[in-house]
């Protein structure tokens, strides 16, 4: 098995968004290998939309990258632009929709179940080893001195 930095290659993948690709739908979940939560790029061309839905268990979040999201819930639109982003909760009937003259661009993430945050662990170093401290407990880094800048 190859590992960068001892890292094994289950434990760390890449991926890169390509919304001049010709799908509405990149999967991104499945090319980063997410187990947890659903993440994918939508690419609506303009007067495209997309299907009537809700789910069961899955509760989603809308992020616009470009352009403008029309979104039906339950048959009232809510205009969301770039920047802009809106949690629907599962049973809500949702609809993308892209009114717009141009491109609409949006990452969807979507999760179940009780998120368990304070989780983390952080060091000051590269160099320390150990299981970490809490986050709280470890004071943010310096800026990076003028001459590290690219």
């Amino acid at each position: 098995m190859r590992t960068l930095a001892g890292v094994p290659d289950q434990e760390l993948a890449f991926a890169a968004l390509e919304p001049e690709a010709s799908d509405r739908f990149q999967l991104l979940r499945r090319q980063l290998g997410v187990s947890a939560f659903g993440l994918n790029l939508i690419v609506l061309e303009p007067r495209q939309r997309g299907r009537i839905h809700a789910h069961e268990r899955q509760e989603e979040v809308y992020l616009v990258l470009e352009g403008v999201l029309t979104l039906g819930v339950e048959g009232e639109e809510h205009v969301l632009e770039r920047g802009q982003l809106v949690r629907v909760a599962p049973p809500v009937r949702r609809q993308l929709v892209n009114r717009g003259p141009g491109r609409l661009v949006l990452l969807a993430l979507g999760g179940e179940g009780e998120h368990h945050g304070r989780d983390g662990h952080a060091w000051q170093a590269w160099s320390e080893g150990g299981h970490g401290r809490p986050p709280a407990d470890v004071p943010l880094p310096g800026d990076l001195p003028e001459h590290d800048v690219a």
